[in-house]
């Protein structure tokens, strides 16, 4: 255990009995913070090609870019992701399949605005690219971004296809593993989703993406890799299970990160949204 996390959880161990209002403060900037990360110099090449373009949120300003001519497809990353890696892996064989893409660098994240980010922020700032683009025809989303765009479509994105990538069914449960690992107590836990709930005007329970999805009739395909340790198989399984008519495609191998540039998963994807029938990778 690092210093850093050794201190932290000293910190907020002391204030769960001294000042609880205080540590779920502290809690939920902590939580709410996601990674910040660079991105090499062929993802950097990729984005340059690509036309900028920004939208507001109430986040500030959201950077997003544009290639191609054709139905939109949106590419959407996870917690802690750059637009640029999806579009490092995606852009290429969309465009060549006939489609326009846009991504963006969700709110904290990259080169948009903002400190602090959420699956609501996540889903808004989709909403407000889909405006910028007019229509969106399809999404392909990483990890918690699919849980965002499952939101989004629940409040009434329209879309007609979509695939996720190792998609997070309860983006709010993953509170509990961060309370474990920081020693945050059940007062300044229960206060800093009071806290986050108000900031953000909506409950967590709102935000279980299998009972969104039970609502939902686009057609879904969802990727997952049997041994991904970031966000469980289970997870994309639940969400499959859940949404009228999804498929699910099981990969092995992969992991959390590396199936969103696997060369089948693209292929796949791709003919997917072109309304091609995919084939399975391996068993389910």
């Amino acid at each position: 255990m690092s210093l850093q996390l050794t201190a932290t959880r000293v910190a907020l161990r002391a204030l769960e009995r001294t000042a609880p209002r205080l540590g779920a403060a502290l809690a939920e900037r902590l939580f709410f913070t996601p990674p910040r990360t660079t991105l090499t110099p062929s993802i950097r090449q990729v984005l340059e090609s690509g036309r900028p373009f920004r939208v507001r949120v109430e986040e500030g300003r959201v950077s997003a870019w544009a290639w191609g001519s054709g139905p939109v497809v949106a590419l959407v990353h996870g917690w802690g992701g750059r637009g640029g890696r999806m579009a490092a892996a995606f852009v290429e064989p969309l465009v060549a399949g006939g489609f326009s893409v846009v991504t963006f660098d969700a709110p904290g994240h990259g080169a948009s605005d903002g400190k602090l980010s959420s699956m609501p922020q996540f889903a808004r700032a989709l909403a407000a690219i889909a405006a910028e683009a007019g229509s969106l025809y399809g999404i392909v989303a990483h990890s918690m971004g699919g849980s965002a765009s499952t939101l989004a479509m629940a409040g009434g994105l329209q879309v007609e296809r979509a695939v996720f990538i190792a998609p997070a069914a309860d983006p709010a449960r993953y509170a509990q593993d961060f309370a474990k690992l920081l020693a945050v107590g059940p007062v300044a836990l229960e206060a800093m989703r009071q806290r986050s709930e108000a900031r953000l005007r909506i409950r967590w329970s709102e935000l279980n993406v299998p009972r969104l999805a039970a609502g939902l009739r686009r057609p879904l395909l969802v990727f997952h890799d049997r041994h991904d340790v970031t966000v469980p198989y289970d997870e994309g399984v639940a969400i499959a299970a859940a949404w009228p008519g999804a498929e699910l495609v099981t990969t092995r191998g992969l992991g959390h990160r590396d199936i969103v540039r696997d060369r089948e998963v693209v292929v796949q994807a791709v003919a997917f949204l072109r309304r091609e029938r995919p084939i399975g990778i391996s068993d389910t």
